[in-house]
């Protein structure tokens, strides 16, 4: 199997490492924190000293990083991807940043002889680790077939939308519905139990009822006991949400869910509980609502 490269091991980033290299391939890694590969390193990944010597060894290379200033820092520059992507080679980029900054790489990708592919991914990690993945992909289609086996081994559902930057825009769009959902989620426990249900029989019904959606099956029970590792943590969901409110005025587009749910964010910013899931919104209502919340319950800020 050929050599893949990976950028950007983090929570996601070094599961999907984990992943190609169960399935058989090699992988050349990279992490600006070297310490969070080590890990990697003992299970079989090769490291890399910097984004341009992992793009140098490699026909495929991946990136998965936290934001836009990220994604830059790593593709530009003396050691960047761009710098070292051979010609020919395909570059396959699933952070979730913005569209506009994908277009503007990918014809740099392009000016090097390579190209791009924007390969966002919905889903957490418990569906990560689960082989249950979603990932739609933007750019050309004749260059998704060239690279299909690695996605395939990252995740199973996979889902052309269309030009480039148009997979990052359907991930903005996904990602806005996610905070919605936990906000009118939590909203709906809050309200069950102000009024006399105890609070997991609340979530216990919710969970068996018609607005159960594969994320609310895995992250409403935090409502009860909240993760002490974030699974996505509360400024990583503000920054998708202000690309979505970014999007909406560009195409002019009202997001009151959004900018609602961003807000609720801040909050809990302001209450400390940056660091846990984004879920944790709930805490924020509860604490409106005058009762306890599940990060304070196991010992959160």
């Amino acid at each position: 199997m050929a050599t893949v490269g990976f950028v950007g091991l983090g929570s996601m980033g070094s599961r999907m490492v984990q992943r190609l290299l169960d399935a058989g391939y090699s992988v050349v890694g990279y992490n600006r924190t070297r310490a969070k590969a080590l890990r990697l390193a003992a299970a079989g990944m090769g490291l890399a000293e910097s984004p341009r010597a992992v793009a140098e060894r490699c026909d495929v290379v991946f990136s998965m990083v936290a934001d836009t200033a990220a994604l830059r820092a790593v593709a530009l520059g003396a050691d960047g991807i761009i710098a070292g992507l051979r010609p020919g080679a395909t570059w396959v980029e699933m952070s979730t940043v913005s569209p506009g900054a994908i277009r503007e790489l990918g014809e740099r990708a392009a000016a090097a002889g390579a190209a791009m592919l924007d390969a966002p991914v919905s889903g957490s990690v418990a569906t990560l680790e689960q082989g249950q993945l979603s990932i739609m992909v933007g750019g050309d289609a004749a260059v998704l077939e060239g690279v299909r086996p690695c996605l395939r081994a990252i995740g199973p559902t996979i889902t052309h939308v269309g030009p480039l930057g148009l997979a990052a825009t359907m991930k903005i769009a996904t990602n806005l519905g996610l905070a919605v959902q936990m906000l009118a989620f939590s909203e709906a426990v809050l309200l069950a139990e102000k009024a006399g249900i105890g609070r997991e029989r609340a979530v216990e019904a919710l969970l068996k009822s018609v607005m159960a959606s594969p994320m609310l099956k895995y992250r409403g029970p935090f409502v009860l006991e909240m993760p002490q590792e974030a699974w996505f943590n509360v400024g990583m969901m503000q920054k998708d949400l202000q690309l979505a409110l970014e999007l909406g005025r560009a195409v002019g587009v009202p997001l009151p869910g959004t900018a609602l749910a961003h807000e609720m964010l801040t909050a809990a910013r302001g209450f400390g509980l940056a660091s846990w899931d984004f879920a944790v919104v709930f805490d924020v209502l509860a604490g409106m609502s005058g009762l306890s919340g599940s990060a304070k319950s196991t010992g959160g800020a």
